[in-house]
């Protein structure tokens, strides 16, 4: 099974999964880079998964179902391109012998879902749209601080080995924010230069893995006393000691940093 992002407007991953026959692609915004993609390795496209509404997403659902008859799979609570199969957190569906579970990530969008499989290609995946990103959450365009916690929770108690498949490539500039935050985390530091190297070459950062993400994003470090000082020094008005308060804090801060 083989697990690739191709690349999409100046900064999208879409995710293509397949086994030298038939494909899956996730959160498919363009159809073109698909459907060169299915011409290149001769695959046939046979399901379609969406985990939320915005266009950068979904641009590309309708032509390549069209095209291919790829049956798709969304959010329950999110005006998704029909038909689809609506799923929520609990729900499972299959592709390619692959059992997805679903997980409810609301905060970047209202519906958000992510798809967890426990085995692809001999390790755990989770895509995750728009929610986490390596070193970075998404922005709160449609939820509160509490939900993008939970959610972040979620997938953070997901196995470390879980290979975080989001949509876009922002590490390096999640990686300049996280230094901010904790500018002692030697770990942090390290994967930036990781990075820095495959970006230099035209390399994706991506996929990550839920351990390493657990050590350098600081969006999943919000009960580390020096994430916590740091986003009260940010915000020094709010005297919340929640975790939800600190996470507010972060995203507040990330919004306005450069």
């Amino acid at each position: 099974m083989n697990l690739l992002p191709l690349p999409a407007f100046a900064d999208n991953y879409i995710w293509l999964v397949h086994d030298g026959r038939r494909a899956l692609v996730v959160d498919p915004g363009d159809a073109q880079p698909v459907f060169d993609a299915l011409q290149r390795w001769g695959l046939q496209l046979d399901t379609i998964l969406v985990t939320h509404h915005h266009a950068d997403h979904t641009g590309g659902v309708d032509a390549l179902r069209d095209a291919t008859g790829a049956q798709v799979y969304g959010p329950a609570r999110e005006q998704i391109p029909q038909p689809l199969v609506r799923l929520q957190g609990g729900d499972h569906c299959s592709a390619l012998g692959l059992d997805f579970q679903v997980i409810d990530v609301p905060g970047h969008t209202a519906g958000h879902i992510a798809f967890y499989c426990a085995d692809l290609g001999g390790a755990p995946a989770v895509f995750c749209g728009d929610t986490l990103f390596s070193g970075g959450c998404g922005r709160l365009f449609e939820g509160t601080p509490m939900q993008m916690l939970a959610s972040l929770s979620a997938l953070a108690a997901l196995p470390a080995a879980t290979r975080v498949c989001c949509a876009h490539e922002y590490t390096l500039s999640n990686l300049k924010f996280a230094r901010a935050v904790e500018p002692g985390n030697a770990e942090l530091l390290h994967y930036t230069a990781r990075c820095e190297a495959l970006r230099a070459g035209h390399q994706p950062t991506l996929p990550s893995s839920i351990g390493l993400e657990r050590q350098i994003n600081p969006f999943l470090r919000t009960r580390e006393a020096a994430v916590q000082q740091a986003a009260r020094a940010f915000d020094h008005h709010n005297t919340s000691h929640d975790e939800a308060g600190v996470l507010g804090a972060l995203r507040t801060w990330k919004n306005q940093f450069t």
